[in-house]
């Protein structure tokens, strides 16, 4: 399975950060779906994205069937009304990538086509709007986390969407636990991020205040139950889950590396954190017979 062509559904915040990458990827083709004024729109400026205006194709759903994949990429409230224009986009083989906030895109997407073309995904980008440009931060942009929501997770399709985003300006993830990392996600929004917007805070009002923290808790355990009722216990992501050091430590020492700068602190904190990771993954796992036992009896 190869990808030769993707369409995205909103190209706005999220949405720029896909056509961003994905622009300067060679042997596919790039297009955004619209329709009406905004179709117009798009045709005539084009997408400002991070100091460059980039012209993807512009199509309307009935001429996006048959593309490989679509990200779909609407501020939550804008779903309902494009569900018919994503039923319209939809081919036979057509693959469709969620990158909405929320925990029920997918589900809502799958009233109108077949839940096999849906993979699961997620995405963290500080992405925001400055006049018409989109504009974010690629070095520090975690970026697209997605999987197949049950075995076997290394998918022809798995495989074919990282070949499509390896080479490209986009940071990505696999996971086997797609649904625990969207519902991972959400409470994050909910617990922090709610609050905080309320409020006109910064994240330091949960240390400095009782009160927030005392609502940041309670929300977090309202999610955290809804989601295990719904077969999510996300303390297992929580204890287990690769952290995005890749995309921090990671970064800046291959930034470092690049201008000739050593970076040991970043190089030490990366390796450690890879090092818990492999704990959590189980390499540790030694029992009292192993000969990779060397502590001392």
């Amino acid at each position: 399975m190869k990808i030769k062509s993707v369409a995205v559904f909103g190209a706005g915040a999220v949405g720029s950060y896909v056509i961003w990458g994905l622009s300067e990827k060679k042997d596919i083709s790039l297009s955004v779906i619209a329709k009406g004024e905004r179709a117009e729109r798009l045709k005539s400026e084009g997408c400002l994205i991070y100091g460059k205006t980039y012209h993807p194709e512009v199509l309307p759903p009935e001429e996006a069937k048959g593309v490989d994949l679509h990200d779909v990429s609407f501020k939550y409230g804008a779903l309902a009304g494009a569900l018919d224009d994503i039923r319209e986009a939809v081919g036979e083989n057509t693959i469709v990538m969620s990158l909405m906030n929320g925990v029920d895109s997918e589900e809502i997407i799958s009233t109108k086509i077949d839940k096999s073309h849906i993979i699961y995904s997620l995405i963290k980008v500080a992405s925001h709007r400055e006049g018409k440009e989109y504009v974010f931060n690629p070095e520090t942009t975690i970026g697209i986390i997605y999987g197949e929501e049950t075995a076997p997770f290394e998918s022809k399709r798995v495989a074919a969407i990282r070949d499509l985003f390896d080479g490209t300006g986009l940071n990505y993830r696999v996971t086997e636990h797609i649904k625990e990392e969207i519902w991972s996600k959400y409470r994050l929004n909910i617990c922090n991020n709610l609050p905080q917007a309320i409020i006109g805070a910064g994240v330091g009002c949960y240390t400095d205040s009782e009160h927030m923290k005392a609502i940041s808790e309670g929300l977090r355990k309202e999610v955290e139950a809804v989601a295990l009722a719904k077969g999510i216990d996300m303390q297992d992501i929580d204890a287990g889950r690769h952290r995005e050091i890749d995309m921090f430590s990671g970064a800046m020492m291959r930034r470092g590396k690049e201008l000739g700068i050593d970076t040991p602190y970043n190089e030490y904190t990366y390796h450690i954190f890879k090092a818990l990771e492999e704990k959590n993954d189980g390499m540790f796992d030694y029992d009292e017979n192993s000969e990779a036992v060397t502590y001392s009896k």
